[in-house]
């Protein structure tokens, strides 16, 4: 298994600062995940990692290897798959060819499907859950099918590091939990941008939350979604609980917060006159 680090990264587009100083590190085989506000900088940190848009600052690294200054694309492509959140839904082929695209880091240029290639294929899907569809049109599916297939996709290019970016928007309750324990199953190193604290709490071993492309706290679910974290970041109250059948942490939240209105820590050291 790999260890993912993303240390110190920033990433500066068109003049703007979009992250800044931002260290990410995942333990091998670990589930980890970036929560924040929209616009906090979750998508920016993820695409330096599947080479989508290159750091201006800072390194990614895999297994201390830099990924850019040390490792191809397509070597990078062997490693690290990813499941973005900007996709076409309009692909004009079957989820067999789909999930076969996913295999072109493995292939020469002019390489045809192999036998062993259709093979991993098949695997991917039925870990998927998706071996009776392979004929079928991609843009017949359901938007959880075809999250399913674009996982296989994903899968057969062989990765030792998953990265997810809001995996399940648009998911109903039972995919969106089907789909992240499939994940979590896998046993490889993931790092997901995920919109749902709850999601997060449940299937996270550790969080990293940013605001205004900064990590503002990292830690285990417990430690970082504190009330007084939820309130300062996401402007709403928080409730936390013990869920009765996973013993994960569970947030119940109320009335969303006045812009004014300051969280506690916040309030504490207006008081002592720090802000």
């Amino acid at each position: 298994m790999t260890r993912l680090r993303l240390d110190g990264v920033g990433v500066r587009i068109d003049q703007a600062l979009i992250v800044h100083d931002v260290t990410v590190d995942c333990a091998p085989g670990a589930f980890v995940g970036l929560v924040g506000p929209n616009g906090s900088g979750k998508s920016t940190v993820l695409k330096t990692v599947y080479r989508a848009v290159a750091p201006t600052s800072g390194a990614v690294l895999l297994d201390e290897r830099n990924m850019l200054r040390e490792l191809t694309s397509r070597q990078s492509a062997r490693q690290v798959a990813a499941l973005a959140q900007e996709h076409s839904q309009n692909f004009d082929f079957t989820v067999a060819e789909i999930v076969a695209a996913g295999r072109t880091p493995h292939k020469n240029r002019w390489e045809f499907t192999s036998a062993a290639d259709r093979r991993i294929v098949a695997d991917a899907l039925d870990t998927v859950g998706m071996p009776a569809y392979a004929d079928r049109a991609f843009t017949s599916l359901s938007g959880g099918e075809k999250q399913r297939v674009l996982l296989a996709r994903a899968l057969v290019q062989e990765p030792s590091v998953l990265v997810l970016d809001e995996p399940t928007n648009h998911l109903d309750i039972a995919t969106q939990l089907s789909l992240l324990a499939l994940v979590r199953s896998l046993g490889i190193t993931v790092l997901a941008a995920l919109h749902d604290l709850n999601l997060a709490a449940a299937f996270c071993d550790r969080l990293y939350v940013l605001r205004d492309g900064v990590v503002v706290r990292t830690g285990d679910p417990w430690e970082v979604l504190t009330p007084d974290l939820v309130a300062e970041v996401f402007g709403v109250r928080a409730h936390r609980s013990v869920h009765p059948v996973t013993g994960r942490l569970h947030l119940a939240f109320s009335e969303i917060l006045d812009r004014d209105e300051k969280a506690p820590q916040e309030r504490e050291l207006a008081t002592e006159g720090n802000i």
